[in-house]
């Protein structure tokens, strides 16, 4: 199909997140086949909602399939299909306690700006493949993904109104507290 799924110590920690927020609402840019939004649905409240936005009707269909296999309800979950950075301008600002971004990384800086957008103060944005297979920590790497990696690492360390945290598990988890309101 195309879409890596997040590893399951990354999704673990996505799990952890969701519970300790007490999530009701979570969005996620990027369905793949709907393995993340496994993980985030059992960490939200029992009435909480996970929107995930793809490109890909295919891969929202294997999302549908596996969620509902998993015996999460229809009203559990929203997905939408379009690009992120045209679906996002149209969710609630301050409507999510949680944004996971695992999506094109070439567009990873613009879908920090929507996340910042969506999420609660007190909320965390969370992107997957921080550490993108090694090749962030090499200077020698100048690939368009690698750099928009590195782009947004500095992004968000510069950023006051974020509190980050890299974990080293999987391809590497970024997550960072929105610390204030910042729309």
């Amino acid at each position: 199909m195309g879409a890596v799924p997040i590893g399951s110590a990354s999704g673990a920690a996505l799990q952890f997140l969701a519970s300790v927020l007490g999530a009701k609402a979570v969005a996620e840019f990027g369905t793949g086949a709907g393995v993340s939004g496994l993980w985030l649905l059992r960490g939200l409240t029992p009435d909480g909602i996970l929107t995930s936005i793809d490109r890909e009707a295919e891969h929202q269909r294997l999302a549908r399939e596996a969620f509902t296999e998993a015996g999460f309800a229809p009203q559990r979950f929203r997905l939408i299909t379009g690009s992120a950075l045209d679906v996002a301008p149209r969710l609630n600002s301050d409507g999510y306690d949680l944004v996971f971004v695992d999506g094109d990384k070439t567009e990873y800086g613009e879908y920090l700006a929507e996340a910042k957008r969506l999420v609660r103060p007190g909320g965390v944005i969370a992107f997957d493949n921080a550490l993108w297979h090694d090749r962030v920590a090499d200077p020698i790497q100048r690939d368009p993904d690698t750099s928009a990696i590195r782009d947004l690492l500095r992004q968000v360390a510069d950023d006051d109104e974020l509190l980050p945290l890299l974990l080293p598990t999987g391809d590497g988890l970024l997550a960072a507290q929105l610390t204030t309101a910042s729309n």
